[in-house]
This record gives structure tokens, C-alpha cells and sequence, in this order.
């Protein structure tokens, strides 16, 4: 058997032995989940994204939203005051990948959706300062000049849908006609919209 003097002495074993204990602890803690119907099914009334805001949630991404605004409301009393119901995993199991996010220098949007006015989050995105005196958030009027790319629209929906978001033919076939035309910030704006609806819907 080892003793302690022998695994302190030799690194490499030392090494393999964290190894093994911090993958046992991990497999003991994530393969359960796998398991757990919360975990693995969407909540009652969840949809897979349309074409619009899935492009929209791109949008989100590469503006790099996810870096100011976390989407995960932690059941505490002061979190769900402010922001509404905690999240639960059933919303974000047609998300790839998940921007739950960890840093709130702006406000947590998991459940934005239907708070404002398409009007006004046009409004805020192109001068945050218009509507929010005292907000730091980056202005973003050039999402108004960019056009979304039609053409990739029904690409992205097709390997989402061999992930398991359940996109029908006719979803994907009519993709490209969903976002003929469309902004960046029409996209990114049918995204927020949506955020955290499938849960305040339902109760």
C-alpha cells in the first residue's frame, strides 16, 4: 500500500492519483444527470428556436453578449425577486452551446422575453444611453446595416437537428425564406424576445 511519504515524494504519481480522484468525483457528480428527467427534458411548452432567432442567437454570440449578461437566474431569494423564476436545465436542453454565462456587469436576461417592446430594445441596442441614462453597454447600430446571410439559415437548423432540436422538413425548407431580408438587429432582437417566455407562459 502507499503512504503518504511515498505519493508526496513522487510527482508522477501524485499526478496520476488527482487524475483519477477528480475524474471519479466528476462521474459521480454528472453521470446522474444524464438520468433525471429535469435535466434531460425540455420543460412543457419549450420550442426549438425559429429561423429568426436562432440567427438571432448567433448574433448574440459573436457580439459577445454572454460576456456582460449570464442567462441563469439561481434560486435565491434576491435573484428571483429581481428577475423571476430560477432557471431550470428543461429550458436549455435545445441550446448548443448553453450561454448560461457567470458575470452580470449588465442584468441577467433569462427571462427578458416579452418585458419590453421590439421598439425599445432597437432603441437600446443602437444607444443604450437613450433609454438606459446610466448603462455602460456598447452602442451597436451597425447590427441595423447588417443583413442576415439567408443562405446558412437552414445549414445551422440541419446540424442542430441531427444534435436532437427537434426541426421538422418544413422548418428547415422554409428557413431561408424566415430570415429573407432580415437585420441583424430584427434577428438579435426576435432572440431576446423569446428568452425565459416557455416558463412564464406556463405558469
Amino acid at each position: 500500500m502507499f503512504n503518504h511519504e511515498t505519493v508526496e515524494k513522487n510527482i508522477g504519481l501524485m499526478i496520476v492519483l488527482i487524475v483519477l480522484g477528480i475524474s471519479f468525483g466528476g462521474l459521480v457528480e454528472i453521470v446522474p444527470l444524464f438520468n433525471i428527467k429535469q435535466t434531460t427534458e425540455p420543460v412543457e411548452g419549450l420550442k426549438p428556436y425559429t429561423a429568426l432567432q436562432l440567427e438571432g442567437r448567433d448574433v448574440y454570440i459573436k457580439e459577445g453578449c454572454v460576456g456582460c449578461h449570464s442567462q441563469m437566474i439561481r434560486p435565491l431569494r434576491a435573484e428571483v425577486e429581481r428577475y423571476g423564476h430560477y432557471s431550470v436545465a428543461g429550458e436549455s436542453v435545445y441550446d448548443y452551446p448553453f450561454l448560461w454565462g457567470s458575470k452580470r456587469t449588465g442584468p441577467d436576461l433569462a427571462r427578458v422575453g416579452q418585458r419590453y417592446s421590439d421598439e425599445w430594445h432597437r432603441a437600446h441596442l443602437y444607444n443604450p444611453r437613450d433609454v438606459v441614462p446610466a448603462s455602460i453597454m456598447p452602442a451597436y447600430p451597425h447590427l441595423m446595416d447588417n443583413v442576415i446571410d439567408e443562405s446558412i439559415t437552414p445549414k445551422k437548423m440541419e446540424a442542430l437537428s441531427v444534435l436532437g432540436v427537434p426541426y421538422t422538413a418544413e422548418d428547415i425548407a422554409s428557413a431561408s425564406e424566415d430570415v429573407r431580408g432580415k437585420t441583424e438587429m430584427d434577428a438579435l432582437i426576435a432572440y431576446l424576445q423569446g428568452l425565459g417566455t416557455a416558463l412564464t407562459q406556463k405558469r
